[in-house]
């Protein structure tokens, strides 16, 4: 690894969430009601394989961060999603006064948004990775966005989404460069994931500044049921 975005689950869970790291042997992942990430240090080697399969267990799903490689025989690519990941250097954030700071007991109804507007895995602590904002009305949580992964120097922002009866409204702009501005208070820089073939979300961020860093894959995969990786098979 030679840039903390290069692996940025790694290098969160070996830095700032490194309290947060569940370890077995060369891997770490997060509590699994906290984020689905799991990762390695490089590319996973058959040695690595076999400490997600006994990590994770058989038959369990796994995501796991930076893989460019096939798994070993028996193991099952369960998602291989193009992506993007997009650097903001030049994003300043902006304060806004409409926003509110969101806490584990907002977890239900933030569960119930993301549940609605799917931007990506949302889990019922993900709300203790980081800072999250919201946009109420009438009492009701009808946008959000927050802070996910945090390699050194970084924080992603993450879980940008609005209830689709309010879209159309600039909220996931004024929710981003909120994140944002609590970003570069601390002295980081935020970054960002995003589907490759969600160009409007693409479009809306380059509006705000940031800029392609890399492309990369969104792979998840699913443990063989007998927990044999290429290394116990041979």
């Amino acid at each position: 690894m030679t840039h903390p975005l290069d692996n940025p689950v790694w290098a969160s869970l070996t830095g700032p969430h490194a309290h947060l790291a569940e370890v077995h042997g060369g891997v770490r992942r997060y509590p699994v009601d906290m984020s689905p990430f799991l990762a390695v240090g490089g590319e996973p080697s058959s040695a690595d394989w076999d400490d997600i399969a006994a990590f994770a267990g058989p038959g369990a799903m796994v995501s796991v961060a930076g893989v460019t490689t096939a798994p070993p025989p028996g193991w099952e690519v369960v998602m291989a999603m193009p992506g993007v990941q997009m650097s903001g250097e030049g994003v300043r954030g902006a304060a806004d006064d409409e926003v509110v700071r969101l806490t584990p007991d907002d977890a239900p109804e933030m569960l119930d948004l993301a549940g609605r507007a799917q931007p990506g895995p949302f889990l019922p602590r993900t709300v203790e990775l980081g800072e999250y904002l919201g946009i109420r009305r009438s009492g009701a949580l009808i946008a959000m966005a927050g802070e996910r992964l945090h390699p050194p120097g970084w924080t992603e922002i993450s879980a940008v989404c609005t209830d689709a009866e309010f879209r159309g409204q600039g909220l996931a702009t004024r929710l981003v460069l909120a994140v944002a501005a609590g970003i570069r208070a601390r002295g980081e820089t935020p970054f960002l994931h995003a589907a490759a073939s969600n160009v409007t979300a693409i479009r809306l961020y380059e509006s705000l500044g940031f800029v392609l860093r890399r492309t990369t894959t969104f792979s998840a995969f699913r443990v063989p049921e007998d927990e044999l990786t290429g290394a116990s098979q041979g």
